[in-house]
């Protein structure tokens, strides 16, 4: 097999390589002990039908009860018993699954992930006890209101689309899933050129590539999670803002105000990170932290978000106070947003709030888990890995009449607004 090492970006110590059968490799050489290796899948909640719903987040959970190698618990201690950890996570586009190990356990973790994905029984047994974990999983949630109420946002605002569901999945297409089509969903989307292998430590990167020849090199034609049948994914269009009211008994209401956005492939995402970073991007002195919890005392908690897809996204303003402030808190967010709206920021205000925010995002580099992950959802959507330093000019790049006109562009909308009761 002929080698093609191809060095991405301006770090020479982050490469990419593509195995014959379409698996594409990352790996960022970093001085440290504590290595992580995974795979990222181009498949989550959009990508089920709804039959389906809940499926990504079951298979991601059924990956770990048994291969034909293996059983369950030979999984649980395969990474545990030398003081490394297996994980996965699943959102509304991608699964997750990675392991985090001392170096020199890095062939027995490639060993193992290679094992899981592509040698998974989804036994009825197993599918029956992992579905009473699933549903407690999703009572548990149902009694975080401050954490669900994003889901239901995110449900309000794509209501009939494909995004629009609980990653969790239904109770009732829950109790449906078997073997049968467990097996049928990882074979429509599991596909070796859906996923991206992905490795951040002091490994070698022959080493790493030598590994993926020996675990990965799946050919695709007797390969059993070969591409049929692929849901094309639908791109959300006329969102229509509305408002919800669910009662839930609490003691406080929780509210979440958004706008729709843009996807995350548009160059003028910059822009929005600064302007959510300027407006309630988990600081202190955020402008709506300042107003709402500083000057009035009205809530405890008050924080924007941005959610970029690969077709749409949003910006969202969460706050929970006492019922009787909640009108006083979304007048007092409106005015903070009409002033974004009104008046450029100074030379000095759009200085401070560039440093702010490259700082926040070096601060959370120190994170490599963090950084392995980001990298891997790079690399599968973009096929390249942005350094910070790329990250930082195009944040330098940003003026203030960018800011001033992108807030314009999202604020004068009409809001989709959601307030738990």
């Amino acid at each position: 097999m002929k080698k093609h090492f191809e060095k991405i970006g301006i770090m020479s110590t982050v490469n990419s390589y593509k195995l014959d059968n379409g698996l594409r490799i990352i790996h960022r050489q970093f001085p440290s002990e504590i290595s992580y290796c995974g795979i990222v899948v181009n498949t989550g909640t959009r990508d089920e039908f709804p039959s389906e719903y809940g499926m990504a987040h079951f298979v991601e959970h059924m990956l770990f009860k048994g291969t034909k190698h293996r059983k369950a618990h030979h999984i649980m201690n395969r990474m545990e018993n030398v003081g490394g950890d297996l994980n996965a996570y699943t959102t509304k586009e991608e699964t997750f699954i990675y392991a985090t190990f001392l170096q020199e356990h890095f062939p027995r973790a490639m060993e193992l992930l290679s094992d899981i994905i592509f040698n998974s029984e989804f036994s009825d047994i197993q599918i029956n006890k992992e579905r009473e974990v699933i549903l407690d999983e999703i009572n548990s949630y149902d009694d975080s209101p401050a954490d669900l109420i994003f889901d239901d946002f995110e449900n309000l605002m794509f209501q009939g689309h494909e995004i629009g569901h609980y990653i969790l999945g239904e109770k009732d297409t829950l109790g449906k899933f078997n073997t049968d089509n467990i097996r049928s969903f990882v074979k429509r989307q599991y596909h070796l050129d859906n996923m991206v292998l992905f490795s951040f430590g002091k490994t070698p990167f022959a080493k790493v590539v030598s590994q993926a020849e020996k675990n990965f090199n799946i050919k695709k034609e007797v390969d059993k999670i070969t591409k049929t049948d692929i849901k094309n994914r639908a791109t959300p269009d006329n969102l229509n803002p509305s408002s919800s009211v669910i009662r839930k008994n609490t003691a406080q209401s929780h509210v979440v105000l958004g706008w729709s956005t843009m996807n995350m492939y548009n160059p003028q995402k910059y822009v929005l990170y600064l302007l959510n970073s300027i407006l309630g991007g988990g600081s202190m002195n955020s402008r709506l932290n300042s107003s709402l919890r500083e000057k009035h005392g009205l809530v405890y908690n008050v924080e924007s978000n941005h959610t970029l897809y690969t077709d749409t996204g949003f910006l969202s303003i969460y706050y929970a106070c006492d019922p009787k402030n909640r009108d006083k808190c979304k007048k007092l967010i409106q005015k903070e947003l009409k002033r974004l709206m009104e008046k450029e920021l100074t030379p000095m205000q759009l200085s401070v709030a560039k440093r702010q925010l490259m700082g926040q995002m070096g601060i959370a580099a120190e994170n490599n888990e963090t950084n392995a992950l980001a990298m891997a959802k790079s690399f599968l959507h973009f096929n390249r890995y942005s350094p910070m330093e790329v990250l930082f000019s195009k944040i330098n790049e940003v003026t203030s009449t960018q800011v001033k006109d992108m807030a314009n562009e999202i604020f004068n909308s009409p809001e989709f607004e959601l307030v738990y009761l």
